[in-house]
């Protein structure tokens, strides 16, 4: 527990991604930390969608964003909530601002601010708004230009700092010199990003602030219009990025960097959650762990200042760890749509989650699982050359005797083992000499699990007509 998080102030959280594309890594781990620091304290966590980049949010971006959260399990308890709902909040407390003196109107146009930035950089200063239009005591502002509506700029201090104790990277102070007056309101009256996230946390009373390391210039910022609007400051916590295994920033060019592709490529959610939640945070040596353990675990104390690297080795293996825990007829009913695609069969064919339990263990994704089930539900189509090669006339009688031995053979694999044995002792044959003609026969592939426990998936009946078509 943080040093200002008691029974006295209820956490609230929230994760606010703005819907200009998929839901990434990133902000999956974002949107985790956020959900477990509110669980672990019986607290509130918000989903608010900060939409007002109307040339970049799309309904569709919204759309993947909500169904990667459903998908990973992170309910939200309030929201979602729109920015672009909340237009008529933020021009009242632009207003607000305005009368009280914190803000005021601008009437450079946009080739006067930048004409004044490349003065300034020729200088060799920082290019930054000069506060032309910003009202002092004895200042005497310009003629107001008659053609021209002003933006709304934030009244930024002029002298002191900013200082935060980001919980996870220590201290933060920016110069107030650094900051120059932000314009918090467009000449249209549509407010910006930093102006609606400061209402949004002040109206929606966030306590803790954690999001992605990019955001830590707009936190000064937006400490101060929070000051001037008298509000309590949340906690903030900046998450270093996930970087490729390379060392680079994670990108397409590492495989998938949506969460939406994970379920596509057979990859569990309680693998993908254990996963983001070790990539920039320890408990001890645990490696692998629940998510009602991650929640009564999860603290900022142990959130990690370098970034985190992606291996996609360690998913795949907390992947299968999982899958081998997954009940069979859920991973059935995940697996099936897969098999369809590929044109599986089911009538008459093995039941599902019986051919998943013999499956399971050695499968990184249920996509692997899919691929291996197949020979279960299609006719078997085996290469010729592959027949030729093991279903020889050497071979055939003790084909024929194992056939006329399955007539009345328990069908188990406990009991179809033993005569398996038998028929090899009685032909003087070793184990591959009957079981890849056997698998080709069945199953049309030379690789299959261990032959008894394959053939009794199979059945009695498919496996004998398919042994008398080689007979």
């Amino acid at each position: 527990m943080t040093a200002t998080t008691s029974a006295a102030t209820p956490v609230r959280t929230r994760f606010a991604p703005s819907p200009t594309g998929y839901l990434h890594l990133g902000g999956a781990r974002t949107a985790l930390f956020s959900w477990a620091y509110a669980r672990r304290f019986g607290g509130t966590f918000i989903l608010r969608i900060e939409d007002t980049d109307l040339e970049r949010s799309t309904p569709e971006a919204v759309q993947a964003i909500i169904e990667g959260m459903q998908w990973l399990g992170l309910a939200h308890d309030e929201g979602p909530f729109y920015q672009m709902k909340r237009m008529e909040r933020y021009r009242e407390v632009v207003g607000q601002m305005l009368q009280a003196g914190t803000a005021y109107h601008c009437y450079c146009s946009p080739e006067e601010v930048e004409a004044m930035r490349e003065r300034q950089r020729a200088a060799g200063d920082k290019p930054r708004y000069d506060g032309t239009w910003r009202p002092e005591a004895g200042k005497t502002l310009p003629a107001i230009p008659a053609d021209r509506k002003p933006v709304v700029r934030f009244k930024n201090p002029i002298d002191g700092d900013v200082t935060w104790n980001d919980v996870v990277k220590g201290p933060i102070t920016i110069s107030n010199r650094e900051l120059d007056d932000l314009v918090i309101a467009r000449p249209d009256g549509t407010p910006t990003y930093n102006f609606c996230v400061v209402v949004d946390d002040w109206d929606m009373k966030i306590t803790h602030v954690i999001r992605g390391d990019d955001h830590v210039n707009n936190t000064p910022r937006q400490i101060n219009i929070l000051r001037a609007l008298g509000g309590t400051l949340p906690e903030y916590g900046h998450v270093p990025m996930i970087l490729g295994a390379d060392g680079e920033k994670l990108s397409k060019r590492h495989g998938a960097v949506s969460v939406m592709d994970y379920p596509a490529q057979g990859y569990l959610p309680e693998a993908m959650l254990n996963y983001l939640a070790r990539l920039g945070w320890s408990h001890g040596d645990d490696e692998v762990f629940s998510m009602e353990q991650f929640c009564a675990w999860f603290d900022l104390d142990h959130l990690t200042k370098a970034p985190a690297q992606f291996n996609p080795e360690k998913l795949n293996w907390l992947n299968n760890h999982y899958i081998k825990l997954a009940d069979n007829a859920r991973l059935a009913g995940l697996v099936r749509p897969l098999l369809e695609k590929d044109g599986a069969v089911f009538d008459g064919a093995p039941d599902l989650a019986g051919v998943i339990g013999l499956l399971k263990d050695r499968a990184n994704t249920l996509n692997e699982i899919a691929a291996a089930a197949l020979m279960f539900y299609r006719q078997p189509a085996p290469e010729a050359a592959l027949v030729e090669q093991h279903i020889t006339d050497a071979i055939k009688p003790a084909l024929a005797e194992f056939a006329q031995r399955c007539a009345t053979v328990d069908w188990t694999k406990e009991a179809l083992a033993p005569m398996i044995k038998e028929v090899l002792a009685a032909h003087k044959l070793k184990m591959p000499q009957l079981a890849m003609p056997l698998r080709l026969i069945v199953a049309g592939q030379l690789q299959t699990p261990a032959i008894d426990a394959v053939l009794q998936l199979f059945g009695r009946e498919v496996v004998v007509v398919r042994l008398q078509a080689y007979l």
